[in-house]
């Protein structure tokens, strides 16, 4: 059987094209049209002279898709869905249709932040989209969690554009609260080591966007990790690194770094 009768995704539109049509392995003569373009000719030459620009648009996407590592059927239909639904919600409902595999629906948020990542300019509907993911299924909020650390893990040799995109990325998901400051906890903020230039400029760009937040919203955010004890070496690091790297770089910022001290009860550790 067919991947993508395995997926139910038979019937998904992709730049009004069905999934099957566009992959059909007995493709020949008018597969690239339109069901309604095919059906209203029988003329292979007028049928050559009418190819349907979306159709084009399809094949270019799949192509797209093999270029940025979708490498499987899922992968595939997935990217596919994301980069071509008409919003989120179609998105939504869209994915929602697929009978992924067992745990195969994890690739739904990997793909997601490929796609994001990607991206000329940061765009917010992958945020928008994780974050009403993450609301539908709370297992989409701990692999998003996953494959952010996988991502801190590569910050060394990611383009620049990319650390932008995901400091941007993370600092939206923990405004809307599908994710805490919590998930710096992997980040030793404290060793010197561990701070290479490329991640203090990461993570100064992070803080820098989530101070972008009103002063109320901003309070909340750090107020979120500010009573678990196993969070307090993470608090420590958080406040050291904001003063040593953020508020030091920009002393406009120092109004937001009272709010963040305030919110976490932060008491200047007294040397003895």
């Amino acid at each position: 059987m067919p991947g993508y009768l395995q997926l139910r995704v038979e019937g998904i539109l992709i730049r009004g094209l069905t999934w099957s049509k566009l992959l059909d392995p007995d493709k020949k003569g008018q597969w690239w049209l339109s069901r309604d373009m095919a059906a209203q000719t029988e003329n292979v030459v007028e049928v050559a002279r009418n190819i349907d620009k979306e159709v084009l648009e399809a094949q270019n996407m799949l192509q797209l898709a093999s270029a940025m590592g979708m490498n499987t059927e899922n992968r595939k239909a997935i990217f596919c869905i994301i980069m071509t639904a008409e919003d989120y919600i179609d998105t939504i409902e869209k994915l929602l249709r697929l009978d992924l595999p067992a745990k195969q629906d994890r690739e739904i948020i990997r793909v997601l932040m490929v796609c994001c990542l990607h991206e000329k300019h940061f765009n917010k509907y992958y945020t928008v989209l994780a974050s009403k993911l993450c609301e539908h299924d709370k297992n989409h909020k701990f692999t998003l969690q996953y494959c952010i650390w996988d991502y801190f893990n590569e910050l060394e040799s990611i383009p620049l554009i990319k650390s932008m995109h995901l400091a941007k990325f993370v600092a939206e998901m923990i405004a809307c609260f599908n994710l805490s400051l919590g998930v710096l906890k992997p980040i030793d903020f404290s060793n010197p080591i561990v701070l290479t230039n490329k991640r203090i400029v990461h993570f100064r760009m992070l803080f820098e966007y989530i101070f972008e937040c009103p002063d109320n919203l901003l309070s909340k955010i750090f107020d979120r990790i500010a009573v678990s004890p196993d969070l307090e070496i993470l608090r420590d690091g958080i406040m050291l690194f904001i003063k040593e790297h953020v508020v030091r770089t920009n002393k406009e910022l120092a109004s937001k770094f009272k709010i963040a001290k305030k919110a976490l009860k932060y008491v200047q550790p007294v040397l003895m």
